[in-house]
């Protein structure tokens, strides 16, 4: 994609649990301050190639790369550094349900960040600001719709001042409105923090909105990396295929 220098790099990426040959021989970049969107039927290893880029899972051949540096035959300890770099929105926000929204938010801080108290709680103020979820930090997840259960998710996964953000189907489960005021705070955290976007979604709808760049994994492989709106006519008949029928209106969607 262009000359821009990428931050992470899969390089020739297979998986497999068991029998089942999830990734094959995969290689993708991931440009600097892009969105990139991940789309595909499900099972297609969608959110395992995430889980490889955090180091959540090891691949069985090939190499995973941060700022061109090997991070999949590190330690568990080594890529602790790593980590406080990228940001993750797991599917169902994953908020911890006997902590407060605030102590959400800042276990990160507590975890990796040498901060005084009252700092945390300053960050953890701005960036429930940053999510349209000022002054929530008493309540409960249980107290919490889904829509906001998400924004505090975020929330929370934006607090180290990370380069990268993962978002693993960011929408699902919400509504059109909810899940459009969530593509929106994608945008606007792109746009205000910089970061670098990888989504993972079965919403074309989102992905179109928020997309810089869509690649599509079908069969364990990498079969399309195009901009926004080329994949329709597209060579592949698959992917022409799941583009159409995945869009709203469709007779498939």
């Amino acid at each position: 994609m262009g000359d821009a220098k990428p931050i992470i790099s899969l390089r020739r990426v297979s998986k497999s649990f068991d029998q089942l040959h999830v990734l094959r021989d995969v290689s993708l970049d991931f440009v600097t301050g892009q969105t990139t969107v991940v789309i595909g039927p499900s099972g297609v290893g969608k959110s395992v190639l995430l889980k490889l880029i955090v180091g959540l899972l090891r691949p069985d051949r090939g190499q995973v790369l941060y700022e061109g540096k090997r991070i999949d035959d590190q330690r568990e300890h080594q890529l602790r550094d790593m980590r406080t770099h990228i940001g993750f929105l797991f599917q169902m926000g994953a908020l911890f349900d006997s902590m407060t929204v605030g102590n959400n938010v800042m276990f990160p801080l507590v975890e990796h960040a040498s901060m005084s108290d009252a700092e945390r709680h300053q960050r953890c103020a701005e960036v429930l600001h940053l999510v349209d979820m000022a002054g929530s930090e008493a309540k409960m997840p249980a107290e919490l719709s889904g829509g906001q259960r998400k924004r505090v998710a975020l929330a929370r996964a934006i607090a180290l001042h990370p380069r990268v953000v993962l978002y693993d189907e960011p929408t699902t489960g919400l509504d059109p409105i909810r899940s459009h005021e969530i593509n929106q705070l994608i945008l606007k955290l792109q746009r205000e923090l910089r970061v670098t976007s990888i989504v993972v979604t079965h919403d074309m709808a989102s992905a179109n909105m928020i997309a810089d760049r869509m690649v599509m994994l079908y069969d364990g492989q990498l079969v399309a990396d195009d901009k926004p709106g080329k994949l329709v006519e597209h060579e592949n008949e698959v992917v022409r295929q799941f583009v159409t029928m995945s869009q709203p209106g469709s007779c498939g969607a």
